[in-house]
């Protein structure tokens, strides 16, 4: 390992690194504008120069290996000099010359307070500048309406270029012009519609690239911040959601190297508009075939009338995408107290059985095991759209150039190239039997992956598939000592919490086709659902439905009773990811009207129903959970699951189907009642259905 000498202190550095990642190990820090550990190195702001005694001129850290230093005279280590007078003269120079053109706009950006280059003028500049000629000018970009670009402030550090051709995949970006003249802008002046662009208003170190929606609507100053977790999908995305007053300003990112690194979707980003419009804030009751408000005794006497002293039987209970692990133990609880054992997590039909394990329906080589797979197959999934952070670290493995990607299903644009291999079912049987190259690429990689999207588990031959997958798996070798490489990718953020609680039918009990089934034949006297928007309603029949959720979507339109509850932000909840991550959201802001938390709604239902629930707060219920689910007590940890056993999982008689595989996700936009209810989610939706595709949409 080479040894260094960093303003006069002698480290030990890992081979292979660049002189300013020594310098931070060091503990010193050197400013930088272009400069991104998690994109290449472009090396063109030259902020980040350093005095490497015996050099000729300062170097650009950035770009300068530890390996490509000569050692002194008499074998003593290269020594660097950060806060030599050479190099603050360097550095002031850079900053003199990256103002030349800049605007002196602070008082009027978006970025003001949260700049990295009004920090560092502060920090490396000089008081004044010694240029008097006219400033350039260039003209504004119309990139879409998530972004808006006042680009006459860009530096040209080309961060977002870069961004959106190495990790997004979509080359909407590109610098033109030389000189004076050059620019950054959009190929044919079209908008950015990857799923992740948003990323690029963190990345930009000036004001150039700002939030639309967010455009003078605060300053960070006057922003309470609170840590949380997302749920629009089940990566589980960290994030911090910015409030002022009982408002969500805007959501970011937070660093979790293990789950979304550093980056989040543009649904995650810009959603938060969707938290405050179409809210239900107060109970309502249907009076002769209209929803009327109501006070909450009145709503609960409503649902007494209809549920007292009805047979179990006749009940049920659907959980949707959306709810905590807190408010489906707390409905279980609820629904068996009754008698009930009609009720189900999984709301879209997917076929899983826990009874085989925890790791039949987990992703268990976790996120970060992608990093490692040298080849993978998909199975009815599309990961741009079902899981967009995900899909970003595909990419890097496969730009490493050493991964091989199969797919099985849709035909889609991945953002890296894939094999296509086939359509649906009788494609992965022939891949199981062995007849397919492809098995052949699995058989032989190191660490093999199989993702299967849990979409595909939803069809009637959903069990089927999964087994079918399991017989591919075992006979390729894709779980081996120390490699697990059989996964499931759900796109639901309550599925992974529901299926780990058994929210799922009891003995003789109904799952969500039967639940549906039995309310159209008039079998079924009450429905509860807990947010779930995504079944048929109009198999219900003449079902009393009590709808507990956060929108008038359109589980509100059919309900009988309306019970508003808390949204994910204004909540502590867990939620599951799909690698099997309990992760926990806080409330940031409370919620609105008379709205309350789902389980406290629950609670306060049961002893009007005269089954009163054992617990009074939610630390008491989180005991109780915890006692029955232990693993839920480990935030942001995965417990080893339980060993797979791929023979018994693909043991199955069900019959695979004849139909191809669909898309999951027809409008990555519009998927849950939050995101339909918000207006910057219907602009993004409305532009890309116009436009048809993306960049590199084939």
């Amino acid at each position: 390992m080479p040894k260094l000498v960093i303003d006069g202190t002698e480290i030990e550095v890992e081979d292979g690194i660049t002189l300013i990642q020594a310098c931070e190990e060091a503990g010193v820090e050197i400013p930088r504008f272009c400069y991104h550990e998690r994109l290449s190195i472009a090396g063109n702001c030259r902020m980040c120069l350093v005095e490497v005694v015996g050099a000729p001129k300062p170097v650009a850290s950035c770009a300068m290996g530890v390996n490509d230093l000569r050692p002194g005279r008499d074998g003593e280590p290269p020594e660097i000099r950060t806060n030599s007078e050479t190099v603050k003269k360097a550095r002031e120079g850079v900053m003199e010359f990256l103002l030349i053109n800049h605007p002196l706009d602070c008082p009027i950006c978006d970025q003001g307070g949260e700049c990295d280059l009004q920090d560092q003028a502060m920090a490396y500049g000089v008081d004044g500048s010694r240029f008097v000629e006219n400033k350039r000018a260039v003209e504004d970009k119309n990139i879409g309406p998530l972004i808006k670009t006042i680009m006459t402030r860009c530096i040209h550090c080309t961060r977002c270029v870069r961004f959106m051709t190495e990790i997004a995949g979509v080359e909407e970006l590109g610098m033109t012009g030389r000189g004076e003249d050059v620019e950054i802008t959009t190929y044919l002046e079209q908008g950015m519609m990857s799923e992740m662009s948003g990323n690029v208003i963190d990345l930009c170190p000036v004001g150039a690239l700002t939030s639309k929606p967010y455009a003078f609507a605060a300053r960070p100053w006057e922003l309470r911040k609170t840590e949380s977790i997302d749920v629009m999908d089940a990566v589980g995305s960290n994030i911090r959601v910015d409030t002022r007053g009982r408002e969500v300003m805007r959501i970011l990112p937070r660093n979790n190297d293990d789950v979304n690194e550093e980056w989040i979707s543009d649904k995650t980003r810009f959603v938060w508009d969707g938290l405050r419009t179409q809210r239900l804030d107060r109970p309502y009751v249907r009076i002769r075939g209209k929803l009327k408000p109501a006070t909450w005794n009145d709503a609960f006497a409503a649902i007494a009338r209809k549920v007292k002293g009805k047979k179990g039987a006749k009940l049920a209970a659907i959980a949707g995408d959306l709810a905590g692990a807190e408010d489906m133990y707390a409905l279980k609880d609820l629904m068996t107290r009754l008698g009930c054992a009609n009720i189900d997590c999984r709301q879209d039909g997917a076929l899983i059985d826990p009874a085989m394990g925890r790791a039949s329906y987990l992703f268990n080589s976790g996120l970060a095991g992608v990093e490692e797979a040298d080849a993978i197959l998909l199975v009815g999934c599309d990961p741009r759209r079902e899981a967009s952070v995900l899909n970003a670290r595909l990419r890097r493995r496969w730009r490493a150039g050493t991964l091989k990607v199969g797919l099985i299903g849709p035909e889609a644009d991945l953002t890296y190239q894939h094999e296509y291999i086939g359509a649906g079912p009788q494609t992965l049987s022939s891949l199981a039997s062995g007849k397919h190259a492809f098995f052949k690429t699995l058989k032989a990689a190191k660490h093999p992956m199989i993702i299967v999207g849990s979409g595909v588990l939803a069809r009637g031959d959903g069990a089927a598939i999964l087994a079918q997958a399991a017989k591919l798996a075992d006979a390729a070798g894709v779980v081996k000592r120390g490699w697990n490489g059989f996964n499931v990718l759900h796109h639901a953020a309550s599925r992974v919490a529901g299926l780990d609680i058994g929210f799922l039918p009891g003995k003789s009990g109904l799952d969500t086709a039967g639940i549906l089934k039995a309310a159209k034949a008039g079998k079924l006297d009450a429905l509860f659902l807990l947010g779930a928007d995504e079944i048929d309603m109009g198999s219900l029949g003449k079902t009393f439905v009590v709808y507990i959720g956060t929108h008038g979507d359109a589980g509100a339109h059919r309900a009988d009773v309306i019970l508003p509850a808390a949204a994910y932000t204004e909540k502590s909840s867990i939620y599951v990811n799909t690698e099997g991550r309990p992760q926990m959201t806080d409330r940031a802001v409370f919620p609105p009207g008379d709205a309350r938390e789902d389980w406290a709604i629950l609670r306060a239902l049961s002893a009007e129903l005269g089954v009163p629930l054992e617990y009074d707060s939610l630390a008491e219920l989180r005991s109780a959970m915890f006692d029955d689910h232990r693993h839920l007590a480990l935030i942001d940890e995965i417990q080893d699951g339980d060993d797979l056993d791929l023979k018994k999982l693909g043991a199955g008689s069900a019959r695979l189907g004849k139909q191809p595989f669909t898309r999951t996700i027809t409008d990555y936009y519009l998927t849950n009642p939050i995101a339909r209810a918000s207006a910057i989610m219907a602009e993004v939706s409305a532009m890309k259905t116009g436009l048809g595709k993306t960049g590199t949409d084939g």
